[in-house]
This record gives C-alpha cells, sequence and structure tokens, in this order.
C-alpha cells in the first residue's frame, strides 16, 4: 500500500446477505462527504477484480445516494448456495470483510 492509498475499512463499512448462489455487499462509508470519491473508485469492475478468485459471475453496483450508500449483487458467488455449498461460509458473511480489505487511492 502506498501513501496514497488505503483499505475500505478505513473509510467505511460493510454487510453481507445471500440469496441463492447471489451474494448482496453493502458499502457504507463512515462519513457521508466520502460517499461521491468512494463511488469513482469502488466500481461494479473493481469489486469483481479484487473478489476474481471468490466471485465467478456478474457484479452488479446499485447507488443509493438517499443513504449515500453502494449495494453490490455478486452473482454465482456462493459456491451454489446455502443448501448446496460444501463451503465453510456458506451465507457469504465473511465478504464483507473480504470486500474492506481492498486498496482504494484516495482523492486528489
Amino acid at each position: 500500500m502506498n501513501s496514497k492509498s488505503m483499505k475500505l475499512y478505513e473509510v467505511a463499512h460493510s454487510r453481507a446477505g445471500d440469496k441463492g448462489n447471489t451474494s448482496n455487499l453493502s458499502l457504507i462509508p463512515y462519513k457521508e462527504e466520502d460517499y461521491e470519491w468512494l463511488g469513482k473508485v469502488v466500481t461494479a469492475e473493481k469489486v469483481k477484480e479484487h473478489l476474481k478468485d471468490i466471485i465467478d459471475g456478474e457484479v452488479i453496483r446499485y447507488d443509493v445516494a438517499s443513504i449515500k450508500a453502494y449495494n453490490f449483487v455478486c452473482k454465482n458467488s456462493l459456491l451454489g448456495g446455502v443448501t448446496t455449498s460444501l463451503a465453510l461460509d456458506t451465507h457469504g458473511k465473511s465478504l464483507s470483510s473480504a470486500l474492506l480489505e481492498m486498496e482504494v487511492n484516495l482523492p486528489s
């Protein structure tokens, strides 16, 4: 990590949910003023790349401006889903922590 970057956990928190083989990850900045620049650096493509060993499907980002948050829907990310997966984390709750490990560039 260089001096102009940081991990997401330093500026935001996250929650995870699941439906079948799809994981839902929120990204909520601690400070509302960080919402805009986070939207520029935390794209669906960047999340897909960061979690490339976990997510086999499409990642769609929904901007929830009314509450200054982002929602990432990650398809094919739970090894089949809760009832069919042999994974230790069948609900994908640890994916929120994995997302927060993503390194992002600070705004200029």
